[in-house]
């Protein structure tokens, strides 16, 4: 090896360990806990309407968020920009229009003031369900109006018709070319929503004025003194609150004990510092961490997590059983995938641990691995998670791990297979089936997307997979039924190449029934 080559690689070693010292778990706990101080001082303005974290990122900024959502920074990307149907939040705008408004909260590392999910995702999101709500609104008037000729309540609607404002509202600083570009697809975008069949008639009835973002950032200017209500603005807004400061560089800062380095969007990217802590064990032990200082974070988070791990590991032995239920509005005979009204939507705190959630009258619920064992209700458990649970189900219970396609391209479809047989054997008996992963959120919501395609009809009534043999599998049928999934677990957030294995699964178990 050359000289130049080992200075080379000297450098390089040089700038990693500086880069590995910057974005140590203290600093990016630390910023965290100053930039919660700005989320708070935002969060006194509107205290009525709630608080929304953006998975993952946003959840680290606060003690305790009302709600959370999905919106992913990909589908507002330049050269990438899209209206993606398995995200639609659709319990936001629930929510939303319920308490009159809301704040989301997420951040970036990126130098910017806003991540792109805020700067275009978000207000794309809003356009496109303000369009199609206004297409609600106007066939249902037409509708009307033949039926019964003009009436006050005709007038009525014929107000909401004209102060639906259809607008695409961006922040000044997306270019003009980006905005016309997405101002093009719109319509498109629209089209696609009302293509997948997802059901907006609960949203409908409570959200009376149009959705429209609007931005705050650390640098933004707010007279107090002019503040005004959130229900004072003719339409309903979504807060977009981005948390930490907006330079891109690591910035040295120091109070009167220590001193440590500023990163803006610390929360981004966990894997990556938080050694398994999660933000609930860091806001319940926040105190402890930010005095421990950079020199003893690290044994102290070490210590929280292996806390923590004991008393889960006593819990599952010692806790009382949780008793699931099927809430009253999904007990209907039938459950179609394109026409369905809304669950009741439920104020929960995220960090809630119990979120089991049963997908209409279908008798399938998804909830994460760890709290399987202790949830009565069910007759079948299907864990997908690595670890098996701590105590099989008395009934029926089957381990098939799984991992996602970031680690294993096949895992999934290697083993759907078994799991929609499994079902199927449950399912056809009626009974109750549990879907679990590790954490109810992506590959559960996977499995059962395969489950509900290859075993139920259109109707979303059980045939045991007659439908699925006398049709071809498309990307909108599954499209339809992962809306339907998301509608009842609003904690959905399955990955692309996690969909990708089912729609392939799917696609080769139709041609080999053809055969």
């Amino acid at each position: 090896m050359g000289e130049k080559e080992m200075e080379r690689q000297s450098i390089y070693r040089a700038a990693r360990s500086v880069k590995r010292r910057d974005n140590s778990i203290y600093n990016a706990l630390r910023s965290i806990y100053e930039d919660s101080t700005f989320v708070g001082e935002i969060r006194e303005l509107w205290p009525e309407i709630p608080l929304v974290a953006n998975l993952r990122c946003g959840l680290w900024y606060w003690r305790r968020f009302d709600a959370t959502c999905y919106f992913k920074s990909t589908d507002g990307h330049t050269n990438n920009l899209s209206f993606n149907t398995s995200r639609l939040n659709l319990h936001l705008p629930l929510l939303a229009g319920q308490k009159g408004g809301c704040i989301i909260v997420d951040s970036t590392r990126k130098g910017k003031r806003f991540p792109d999910s805020m700067s275009k995702t978000i207000p794309i999101w809003a356009c496109v369900l303000n369009r199609y709500m206004f297409n609600h609104f106007k066939k249902s008037h037409n509708e009307r109006f033949v039926q019964e000729g003009s009436t006050s309540s005709e007038q009525n609607g014929d107000n909401i018709l004209a102060g639906w404002d259809c607008s695409l509202h961006l922040p000044l600083w997306v270019p003009e070319t980006e905005k016309a570009a997405i101002e093009d697809r719109l319509e498109e975008w629209t089209r696609q929503l009302d293509e997948s069949g997802a059901d907006i008639t609960s949203i409908v009835s409570c959200l009376r004025k149009p959705l429209r973002p609007l931005w705050i950032s650390q640098k933004t200017l707010i007279w107090l003194n002019e503040v005004p209500e959130h229900d004072s603005w003719d339409f309903t807004p979504i807060i977009l609150l981005s948390a930490s400061a907006s330079s891109g560089e690591v910035q040295c800062r120091k109070s009167s004990e220590l001193s440590w380095s500023y990163i803006p969007g610390a929360g981004d990217d966990e894997e990556s510092w938080a050694k398994g802590l999660s933000p609930k064990l860091f806001w319940t032990h926040v105190d402890d961490l930010i005095d421990s200082g950079p020199d003893l974070c690290n044994q102290k988070v070490a210590e929280i997590i292996e806390n923590d791990r004991v008393y889960c590991a006593q819990r599952g032995q010692e806790a009382p059983q949780v008793s699931s239920r099927i809430d009253s509005v999904t007990t209907g005979a039938e459950m179609t995938f394109s026409e369905n009204s809304n669950p009741e939507l439920l104020m929960k705190n995220p960090d809630e641990e119990c979120l089991i959630f049963w997908l209409g009258s279908t008798n399938l619920a998804i909830g994460p691995s760890h709290i399987a064992y202790n949830v009565t209700g069910f007759d079948y458990v299907l864990n997908c998670d690595q670890n098996p649970i701590v105590e099989a189900h008395p009934e029926a219970h089957l381990h098939l791990p799984m991992t996602g396609s970031k680690f294993d391209r096949f895992s999934i479809s290697r083993n759907l297979p078994s799991a929609v047989n499994f079902a199927k054997t449950g399912l056809s008996q009626g009974k109750k089936l549990l879907v679990c992963c590790h954490n109810g959120e992506d590959i559960s919501v996977c499995v059962c997307l395969a489950i509900l395609t290859s075993l139920f009809n259109e109707k979303g009534v059980f045939d045991g997979g007659s439908c699925f043999r006398e049709r071809s599998v498309t990307k909108l049928a599954m499209r339809r039924r992962l809306i339907f999934i998301c509608r009842y677990a609003v904690n959905a957030r399955p990955s692309r190449g996690n969909l990708r294995q089912v729609f392939g699964f799917l696609s080769s178990r139709n041609e080999d029934s053809d055969d």
